[in-house]
C-alpha cells in the first residue's frame, strides 16, 4: 500500500471520530436546553417536567382530600349603623358661631363640646330666666303668706286664689325656661348665681366620630339647623340584599363572608342578626342585618359589599381553583408521578376529567367521576400552565 493511500484512510478514520464527539456535544446541550425549557419528553395527554422547572413553577402536590365547604347565597349590599347610633347636632336656638372645637373625622365622646355659638337671643333667655326665678321665689313666700291667712279666714279668698295663680303661672315659666337651657347645655344653678354664659356649648349626644361639619366660624345657624353629623362606626354592621328566590335559605345565625368593594382582598366575615319581614319593590328583595366579627378600621358606612351567605356545609373532596381548569367545556385536575431517569428525576402530569360543585373562598368541590388509586398525588396549583403544555405536546404531534 503506498503512503497517500495510507493518508486517505487515516483522515477518514480521524473524520469519523469528530464527528462522532460532536454529534455527542451536540446531544448534551439539546438535552440541557430541553430541560430547562421544562418539557423532557413530548407524549399526548401527559405533561413532562423536569425537576428544575418543577421547583421553578412552585408546584405543590398533595392527595385529593375532604374539606367543609358551605353552599351559599350571593348577595350584595352596604355597610351601615343603626339609627340609635348616628346623630344630627342642630341649634336648638339661633346664633354665631363663636368657635369650632373639631374636625371631620375626629373622635368624640357623649357630651365633648363641638362648637360654640353666641348671639344677644342667647343671653336674653338666661336673664329672662334669672327675673322669672326671683319672681317665682318671692310668689312663693307670697302664696305661703296668703295660704296662712286663708286658712287661718283672716285673709280674702279672691287675693288667694289670684295669688296661687300668678305663682303656679310664674313656676310653669321657670320650668319652661329650665329645660330649655338643659338643652342648650347650661348649668342652671350658675345662671341662678347671675353667672351668664356669653357663649353657650354644642356637645355631642353620642360617642362616634365626626362625619360632617356643616358651618363655619361667624355663621348665623337658625334654629334646627344641621350643624355636625356624628357616626359611630363600632356599631357599623353589613346590609345585604337578598333576592325573593332565595329568601327561604336565609334565618338568623348563619354565617356570612363577604368584601369591600375598596378593599377587594380581605375577607370579612359575620352572622346574620335580623333577616327583614318586607320586600324592597324594586328589586325584589328583602334586607338582612349581619354583625361583622372583626370591625376593622377602614369600615365605613355606606361602603358597598359583595357577599355570600352560608346556607349549608358539607364534606367534600376539594382543591385550590388554581388547581382545577376548563378546556373545551370539560374541567380538569391533574395527577402527578415522580420518576428516574439516567439519574435525572423527572415528574409526569394526567389530566383527569372531573366534575366540580360548591365554590368557597377560593376552593372547589371536586366530583371524581371514576377513582383515583390510593395515595394518588394531585397537582394543588398551575392547572392552567399544565394543560397549556398538554395542548402544545398535541400539536407537535400531530404535526
Amino acid at each position: 500500500m503506498n503512503k497517500s493511500k495510507i493518508y486517505v484512510i487515516l483522515l477518514v478514520i480521524l473524520a469519523s471520530v469528530f464527528t462522532a464527539c460532536g454529534d455527542t456535544n451536540t446531544d448534551e446541550n439539546e438535552q440541557v436546553v430541553t430541560e430547562l425549557a421544562g418539557i423532557v419528553e413530548a407524549e399526548e395527554n401527559v405533561v413532562h417536567l423536569s425537576e428544575l422547572k418543577f421547583n421553578s413553577l412552585g408546584m405543590k402536590l398533595d392527595t385529593l382530600s375532604l374539606r367543609f365547604l358551605s353552599e351559599g347565597v350571593k348577595a350584595n349590599g352596604q355597610l351601615e349603623v343603626p339609627p340609635q347610633h348616628e346623630a344630627t347636632v342642630t341649634a336648638v336656638l339661633g346664633g354665631n358661631i363663636g368657635s369650632i372645637e373639631v374636625i371631620e373625622g375626629d373622635k368624640v365622646s357623649k357630651n365633648k363640646t363641638l362648637a360654640h355659638l353666641s348671639h344677644p337671643n342667647l343671653t336674653k333667655v338666661q336673664t329672662e330666666y334669672v327675673r322669672l326665678y326671683q319672681r317665682m321665689l318671692f310668689l312663693d313666700q307670697e302664696f305661703k303668706r296668703q295660704t296662712r291667712l286663708y286658712d287661718e279666714e283672716v285673709g280674702s279668698g279672691q287675693t288667694y286664689q289670684k295669688t296661687k295663680a300668678e305663682y303656679e303661672s310664674v313656676k310653669a315659666e321657670v320650668n319652661g325656661y329650665e329645660a330649655q337651657l338643659k338643652q342648650l347645655n347650661l348649668d342652671v344653678e350658675q345662671i341662678r348665681n347671675g353667672d351668664i354664659y356669653s357663649l353657650v356649648p354644642v356637645v355631642s349626644p353620642i360617642d362616634g366620630y365626626i362625619e360632617k361639619v356643616q358651618v363655619q366660624i361667624g355663621q348665623y345657624v337658625e334654629p334646627q339647623t344641621t350643624m355636625f353629623e356624628i357616626v359611630d362606626n363600632e356599631h357599623v354592621h353589613a346590609d345585604l340584599m337578598v333576592f325573593e328566590k332565595d329568601v327561604h335559605k336565609v334565618e338568623k345565625g348563619q354565617k356570612i363572608s363577604f368584601t369591600i368593594q375598596s378593599v377587594p382582598n380581605q375577607l370579612l366575615t359575620g352572622s346574620i342578626y335580623s333577616v327583614g319581614k318586607q320586600f324592597e319593590q324594586n328589586p325584589r328583595a328583602v334586607h338582612v342585618h349581619a354583625e361583622i366579627d372583626q370591625k376593622e378600621s377602614f369600615l365605613i358606612p355606606g361602603m358597598y359589599i359583595n357577599g355570600t351567605i352560608h346556607t349549608s356545609e358539607n364534606k367534600v373532596f376539594a382543591l385550590p381553583e388554581d388547581a382545577i381548569v376548563e378546556d373545551e367545556g370539560k374541567t380538569y385536575m391533574f395527577t402527578a408521578e415522580q420518576q428516574q431517569e439516567a439519574g435525572r428525576t423527572e415528574w409526569s402530569f394526567t389530566p383527569v376529567e372531573i366534575m366540580i360543585g360548591i365554590e368557597e373562598e377560593g376552593w372547589v368541590e371536586v366530583k371524581l367521576l371514576a377513582s383515583l388509586p390510593e395515595g394518588a398525588s394531585v397537582a394543588w396549583n398551575n392547572a392552567y400552565y399544565l394543560i397549556s403544555e398538554m395542548k402544545k405536546s398535541q400539536t407537535s404531534h400531530d404535526d
